[in-house]
């Protein structure tokens, strides 16, 4: 089976020197990213988001690969772009945001400021650390997917939640949450008030841990977790590029 429709992998190329990476969640895929990264393209900027390892196909894909694939994949993205554009900004969504925290701790001052949506570090539900033995018994539980306040709107995401892959999850967080104090970067963060999938302590844990001294944080008060397909959607895309204009001066006008 290929990849789903919608799911595919996208880009823009811009007239500015300045890229934006962006990251998908965890059983999702980029279209919930698509509307973000044409705002951004929109306004000049270069634009890339890859499709993350097992994802956009069939969830028992997913059990197949790990979280070090996951960020091989962004990691390569974010290469590309550095090559390319002077300055590079990366955003990420849930897990895409715990990938963007890692990419930020790698790639320090080379990321000129990164962008949080819902980002996820750790889960407080006790079955967490019984992942990786429930993965070798249990190969999926019920998905986490389309957690969207805004009626009528759907995420691509997988109907199901395949546990290996969860484990890995998992060791990502821990990974992440050791080195937060790296992260040196602007730092623009914006969580939603309810949230049924990322816990509220997760954006607390990431706002103390880090060691930027430019960090905002923005309430979305009228969206779940997938704040980019929700009704505060417009919010996260024109607060980014006001973001990232801030940190990178005004972008070309494009044509």
């Amino acid at each position: 089976m290929g990849v789903l429709a919608g799911a595919e992998p996208f880009g823009h190329t811009g007239s500015a020197e300045t890229g934006f990476l962006l990251c998908h969640g965890f059983t999702g895929t980029p279209a919930s990213m698509r509307a973000w990264g044409d705002h951004l393209a929109e306004a000049g900027f270069t634009v890339r988001c890859p499709l993350l390892p097992g994802h956009g196909t069939r969830w028992p894909d997913l059990n197949r690969t790990t979280w070090e694939d996951w960020y091989g994949a962004v990691r390569e993205a974010l290469l590309a772009l550095l090559a390319t554009c002077r300055t590079v900004f990366v955003g990420g969504l849930s897990m895409g945001g715990t990938l963007t925290l890692r990419l930020a701790e790698e790639f320090g001052d080379r990321i000129a400021g990164i962008v949080l949506v819902n980002p996820s570090v750790t889960r407080l539900k006790w079955d967490t650390r019984l992942l990786p033995v429930l993965g070798r018994i249990v190969p999926s539980v019920p998905a986490i997917a389309n957690d969207i306040k805004k009626p009528g709107e759907t995420e691509l995401a997988y109907p199901r939640t395949p546990v290996r892959a969860a484990a890995s999850l998992a060791k990502l967080w821990a990974v992440v949450r050791a080195d937060l104090a790296k992260v040196t970067q602007p730092v623009l963060l914006l969580h939603s008030s309810v949230d049924h999938v990322v816990e509220p302590v997760n954006s607390q844990l990431v706002l103390d841990g880090v060691s930027s001294t430019d960090v905002t944080e923005v309430v979305l008060e009228n969206s779940y977790h997938v704040a980019t397909q929700d009704n505060d959607a417009e919010v996260i895309f024109t607060r980014s590029v006001e973001f990232a204009k801030a940190h990178a001066g005004q972008p070309e006008e494009t044509a």
